[in-house]
């Protein structure tokens, strides 16, 4: 089963994720945006393998430990096709991948399986993972909001579409977001006019 680790990191509070198998130790990091010194120290306290490093997208603020991260694991590190070159201008120069994903893309690590979800709109690269009934889901949808779509590369039509899409999962999926709470697709529906088409 699934365990996780939840770190914020960085100056605009990043959720970085540490996901992982408790039988296998087998881990993968999504959105290191900061502080690769304390996400190493968590990974090393649970004697976890980091084998891969997942992004939602390539904004600086989920990038930051990337450099250090990878260096210190030699994991490889996914992104989004669209984001792979900059083109909001926001990964400062902090960016490494040696992967990139897409729409319905399945990466397995010790028995956990994530299925990419792509949902543009924050960036053109956007990316969505499933993993269980836990969407990880950047800073596409946050609890009762959604992502800024006023930097460059960012569109209000792919947004709409992209919230459109993820509303359809199963109520019960958990959503954990690259800033702020936790909450499930049925609270948002709930309470989150944005969700519910009023974009």
């Amino acid at each position: 089963p699934m365990k996780l680790m939840q770190l914020c990191v960085g100056m605009v509070r990043t959720n970085c994720y540490i996901v992982y198998d408790e039988a296998t130790r087998e881990a993968a990091v999504i959105d290191p945006g900061d502080n690769a010194k304390s996400i190493l120290h968590a990974v090393n306290e649970e004697r976890l393998n980091v084998r891969y490093v997942l992004l939602t997208h390539a904004h600086f603020d989920h990038i930051g430990a990337l450099k250090n991260l990878h260096a210190a694991t030699q994991a490889p590190v996914f992104v989004g096709e669209a984001d792979k070159d900059d083109p909001s201008h926001m990964c400062h120069d902090l960016l490494l991948y040696t992967d990139t994903y897409r729409e319905g893309d399945e990466l397995t690590a010790a028995g956990l399986r994530f299925r990419v979800l792509s949902t543009p709109g924050h960036t053109p690269g956007s990316v969505c993972l499933l993993c269980e009934n836990t969407l990880f889901s950047g800073d596409t949808l946050f609890a009762g909001s959604y992502g800024r779509t006023d930097f460059p590369g960012g569109s209000d039509a792919a947004m709409s579409a992209s919230l459109k899409r993820l509303s359809t999962l199963p109520p019960e999926t958990r959503v954990l977001p690259g800033h702020g709470p936790a909450s499930t697709i049925a609270d948002e529906l709930r309470t989150n006019p944005y969700l519910r088409g009023g974009f």
